[in-house]
């Protein structure tokens, strides 16, 4: 089978989703290679490095999607519906789509894939479970998001993040505040305290305590009890009016406290949960910065504008989306590698073996066959259930020819 790596098309992206060095493996499972002319330039991948690890260059984009088996991409369609929707006429009947897809923010997208016959993956429905960790698309590009907001913060603001203590003074260390506990935010955190400031993080499920204190931050906690603070993928939920306007009023302190706000907060599927006011901001001093890590979302600060950095009550509010973009070589290369190990998973002796009884195969796959298969997406789209076939029945004990004694 060959998989095709086209260039990525979503506005100002310079990742790619396979790196030289993802070729050896794959080949070794029986795959062939083909890349799109120039797909790695901008990450720091040249075509002559995809050439010696034994990858073909294919000439131009059409070129990949009519030879390609597979085709994996950074972001797929549903994840890139402007530029992306030109690749719905190179798509063909059982051709394998891989990527980021955004099925739960925009499920009709996958629809239009099904419509045309297509095999596609959601790598964002991967499961949390540990054997899925190393195809965890999400933890990946958290991970690297969480960093670079730091760094952000810290060229954006008019202080210094360390305590220094020096002949000419004293200089107090900044105060770092991180709403959201997940990848991105004990990320952040890290990244903050490596750099010497003081951190305090908050996050809706109490359970994250440990983590976020084992990586040198406080943990504000809500005196009231979230309820079902988390699915069972391990993903905050939509909480009661009481329990926000508690979280609010917490926020607001602490915000107003803080030299550096990062929020990370973000429920799949939905808009992102508004946590740092206009008022909050507004009691901030001046020269503080906010980096919403939820804008591509609406932004969890209310001020935030998707894709710009403005100044709102002397406060930078950084909503800049696309982090792991702007660190393309090491995005990519963390990227490339759960692309490898889920493409390892599907295929067995060069061909693509897709087991519905594995959890992981299962719970990515969005469409097949011209039917939405995966089930929260038949839900959101108001489909209804697949049945499920029923198992075969057990074979009838033969008769008996006479009663024992």
């Amino acid at each position: 089978m060959l998989v095709g790596v086209p260039k990525e098309t979503f506005p100002d992206e310079r990742r790619v989703a396979l790196v030289p060095a993802s070729i050896p493996p794959l080949q070794k499972a029986g795959l062939d290679i083909t890349v799109e002319a120039g797909a790695g330039e901008e990450a720091g991948y040249v075509d002559e490095a995809y050439r010696e690890k034994g990858a073909t260059i294919a000439p131009d984009r059409a070129a990949v999607f009519r030879d390609a088996d597979i085709v994996v991409q950074i972001n797929s369609y549903g994840a890139n519906p402007a530029t992306g929707a030109e690749d719905l006429d190179h798509l063909r009947r059982d051709q394998v789509l891989i990527g980021s897809a955004d099925p739960l923010g925009a499920p009709e997208r996958t629809k239009e894939l099904a419509a045309r016959g297509v095999t596609a993956f959601g790598m964002e429905l991967m499961p949390r479970i540990t054997r899925a960790q190393s195809m965890d698309v999400l933890s990946s590009q958290a991970t690297i998001g969480g960093y670079k907001a730091v760094i952000l913060a810290a060229n954006y603001l008019p202080r210094l993040f360390p305590l220094f203590m020096t002949a000419a003074g004293t200089v107090k260390p900044a105060r770092v505040f991180v709403i959201g506990a997940g990848v991105a935010g004990l990320q952040a955190i890290a990244t903050a305290k490596r750099l010497g400031a003081v951190i305090q993080a908050f996050d809706v499920r109490p359970a994250v305590r440990e983590q976020v204190e084992s990586v040198g931050a406080k943990f504000l906690e809500v005196e009231l009890e979230a309820s079902g603070a988390e699915d069972k993928g391990g993903y905050a939920t939509e909480q009661g009016e009481e329990f926000l306007r508690k979280q609010r009023e917490l926020m607001a302190k602490a915000v107003s406290e803080s030299d550096v706000v990062i929020t990370t907060a973000a429920i799949p599927g939905k808009k992102a949960p508004v946590l740092v006011t206009a008022d909050a901001v507004s009691h901030m001093d001046p020269g503080s910065v906010i980096v919403d890590l939820a804008a591509e979302r609406g932004g969890n600060c209310e001020l935030t504008r998707a894709g710009e950095t403005i100044v709102e009550h002397g406060v930078t509010i950084v909503g800049t989306g696309n982090l792991p973009s702007s660190v393309p070589f090491h995005a990519s290369q963390m990227y490339a590698k759960n692309v490898e190990t889920f493409l390892l998973h599907l295929v067995r002796d060069g061909k693509l073996d897709l087991d519905m009884n594995d959890e992981i195969t299962r719970g990515t796959l969005m469409c097949e066959g011209e039917e939405i298969v995966h089930p929260k997406l038949r839900e959101l789209l108001e489909l209804a259930p697949l049945e499920e076939p029923e198992p075969p029945e057990a074979p009838s004990a033969p008769a008996s020819a006479g009663k024992e004694s």
